[in-house]
């Protein structure tokens, strides 16, 4: 075997190995670069001439895509672990809250602890929320009330 032989079949190797490790991970980084050189230059150094080039690329091609659809299925059979894909459960019970959660406030009178521009922040029965007045700016030291909830966000007004 012809030592240029031996080191293009290593770069198709490491090629499929580095582009198979950017299907799973994905994001076009490191892996997925340079697995598409060490197969362009596996190709290049395997093949004697153009015809076996192309013989060679589409071989290369064809694994490429039997791959794909080998890591998608394990990902769809939860096989592999997705790596994008967020697993934890934001719950209540482990202190998440979401905008319904805030309802119970609407009404509620309360204090600014800062200068609102129109952000700031406010002290309603002791415990300081992140607010937002309706636009106009709202002195520190300023009764408020909670006129609506938008999102995340307590959207308030001067009393």
């Amino acid at each position: 075997m012809d030592g240029l032989l031996v080191i293009g079949i290593l770069l198709l190797i490491a090629g499929f190995i580095l582009v198979g490790t950017e299907m799973v991970l994905p994001g076009f980084g490191v892996p997925g670069i340079s697995g598409i050189i060490c197969l362009v230059a596996g190709i290049i150094l395997t093949a004697d001439t153009v015809e076996e080039g192309l013989t060679i690329t589409l071989v290369v091609i064809a694994l490429l895509a039997v791959m794909f659809t080998i890591i998608l299925a394990l990902l769809h059979m939860k096989k592999i672990k997705p790596p994008i894909v967020l697993q934890e459960e934001l719950k209540a019970e482990k202190g998440y809250l979401s905008s319904s959660d805030l309802e119970y406030l609407v009404g509620k009178e309360g204090v600014t602890v800062t200068d609102l521009r129109p952000a700031g922040k406010c002290n309603i029965d002791g415990v300081e929320f992140d607010v937002r007045s309706e636009g106009k700016y709202i002195a520190k030291g300023s009764n408020v009330r909670i006129s609506r909830i938008q999102g995340n966000t307590l959207i308030i007004k001067e009393i």
